[in-house]
């Protein structure tokens, strides 16, 4: 687990407003009402922590590897490694948590009906009973990046078999959802004439988190679906290989108008430059057949050839590997096929053609 230090930052906040109205409502507290206060935000830390631990031991159930739990400015958030979900399975994993903050409030509740708590333990007994309630009923509200999202996502996912579908469709869900509680909470006040500034400044910050939380969502699920137009046979432009001891003269018989790109192939047979057209074609008539073409070349980046196949997140993560912004593509036997540009990738994935530098 790790406590980020934003934490302290929502710690303190808490104190600072909490402690004056605690000491103003029972002032035989004294100094003791920012200690109360102090208790006031471990609880919520405590709850934030149940609700997150609930969501990594029901992804443990489904063999989710859980890399590490956060607590931060806005509660905190459980990181997983790779895995492979499901609709069902998304649902479990993301209702546990509010589950976890439901079952808290219950027991708070249990506690005071009891009478067992009195004095200070009444008070922070209440505190951990709203809080989690309230918790467990904002986590299910049907949008992302809240926990209710993924019944959305999952609802459309199952409905269209895209999981990146219903991601969009919970983002934008989260979305409607930030515009609702700012009219709510700060648009009718502020109409009414009677604002509360503490609360408005609250809800600003969440909608905020909430915003970008929905944006970032429904931006990773259309990188997402792109990904199967990313393949290194499709996206490759023509090209040839021929030996390093080869000349310009033959670069010309190939690729006689600058096409199809001549890649220029080591010993070994593994690309090791690019021909620049433009040099080779700036050669002199009488001297092509005596300059060697590794004089009008670029060099590769080591190893930065990549298989006809691949394609998808495979793709992506091998380049991920690779220096240099172009890459030779070559078949099973080692034989070049095609030259692939970073741009060309990038283009793909995000649908935005780079803009070119310079005036026109």
């Amino acid at each position: 687990m790790y406590l980020a230090y934003s934490w302290f930052i929502i710690a303190a906040f808490t104190v600072i407003v909490y402690g004056p109205a605690l000491l103003i409502r029972n002032h035989s507290l004294g100094i003791g009402a920012y200690l109360v206060a102090l208790a006031y935000a471990l609880l919520l830390a405590l709850s934030v922590l149940v609700h997150e631990l609930a969501h990594a031991l029901s992804a443990k159930a489904f063999k989710w590897p859980t890399e590490k739990i956060v607590l931060n400015l806005w509660g905190g958030h459980t990181q997983f490694e790779s895995f492979i979900a499901s609709p069902g399975r998304s649902v479990v994993v993301a209702l546990a948590g509010p589950a976890a903050n439901f079952v808290l409030a219950g027991g708070a509740w249990l506690l005071l009906q009891a009478g067992v708590v009195t004095g200070v333990g009444d008070t922070l007994t209440n505190i951990l009973m709203w809080a989690n309630l309230l918790i467990g009923i904002f986590n299910v509200l049907p949008g992302l990046p809240l926990d209710g999202g993924r019944l959305v996502e999952s609802a459309v996912w199952k409905l269209t078999g895209s999981q990146e579908k219903g991601t969009v469709a919970a983002g934008w869900a989260g979305r409607i959802i930030v515009i609702v509680l700012v009219v709510w909470f700060v648009v009718l006040p502020l109409l009414s004439g009677a604002p509360d500034l503490s609360y408005m400044l609250i809800t600003i910050l969440v909608c905020s988190f909430l915003w970008m939380g929905a944006s970032g969502a429904i931006k990773q699920a259309t990188l997402r679906g792109r990904l199967p137009l990313v393949s290194a046979a499709a996206l490759a432009e023509p090209a040839v290989g021929i030996p390093n001891s080869a000349t310009v003269a033959d670069v010309l018989r190939v690729a006689p108008y600058g096409t199809p790109a001549v890649v220029i192939c080591g010993p070994d047979g593994r690309p090791q430059g690019l021909v620049d057209p433009a040099a080779a074609a700036a050669v002199p008539p009488a001297e092509v057949f005596t300059t060697v073409v590794t004089a009008v070349s670029t060099p590769l980046a080591e190893g930065a050839y990549v298989p006809w196949t691949s394609s998808g997140q495979e793709l992506i993560q091998y380049l991920a590997q690779l220096s240099g912004a172009e890459y030779a593509v070559v078949d099973e036997a080692g034989t070049v096929m095609g030259l692939l540009r970073q741009q060309a990738v990038v283009t793909a994935i995000t649908g935005k053609v780079a803009r070119r530098s310079g005036r026109p």
